[in-house]
């Protein structure tokens, strides 16, 4: 048999070629080193979805325009909705809350006056409006109680569920505990 003899061809490596397996070793080093580490932070205060009420003792309404502000004790976020009640009487089954926009008529059907209410982030403001609010009695005018309710943007489809109208059912349907009501005296 025939001695084969095979001929090994050296190729040198050129400049260009070092510089690609050194950017490959590179790039397999990196990739193998990228680990990814997650933390989950467990809030147990959502701070997103709890329902407030703050109370509003002693508001009156003076003749400079018959509109005033009640400023929150906190900014609240501009998706909340909030429901303005006052507080129209009492019976034997409890406080009577009506809800704004209030509005009185006189016998004849035409407007006498009522109450209007509009908010922000910070606060809400109650307009007092009609015929003759310098006749109006001071009952209406002096020393009124209104609540504020913000309902979180989260509960947004349910509200259409609930009737605002009705403060007790506002109250059971966004489990807010009366107990628990700020009371901020103007």
């Amino acid at each position: 048999m025939k001695n084969l003899i095979y001929k090994t061809k050296i190729i040198k490596d050129t400049p260009m070629k070092k510089i690609t397996l050194v950017l490959a070793f590179i790039g397999m080093i990196g990739l193998t080193s990228c680990v990814r580490e997650e933390v989950v932070v467990q809030d147990t205060y959502d701070q997103d979805t709890i329902s407030e009420v703050w109370e509003y003792t002693n508001v009156d309404f003076y003749p400079n325009n018959y509109s005033l502000f009640l400023d929150f004790p906190h900014t609240i976020y501009s998706s909340d909705m909030v429901l303005v009640y006052r507080l129209a009487g009492g019976s034997s089954a409890g406080d009577i809350w009506k809800l704004l926009p209030e509005t009185y008529y006189f016998d004849d059907g035409t407007l006498d006056f009522g109450y209007n209410n509009d908010f922000t982030q910070y606060d809400v403001k109650i307009n007092l409006y009609g015929y003759d609010l310098a006749g109006l009695s001071n009952a209406y005018k002096l020393d009124q109680i209104f609540r504020v309710v913000v309902i979180p943007a989260a509960f947004g489809k349910s509200a259409n569920k609930v009737d605002v109208n009705d403060y007790q059912a506002v109250i059971q349907a966004y489990g807010i505990d009366e107990s628990k009501i700020q009371k901020i005296k103007m």
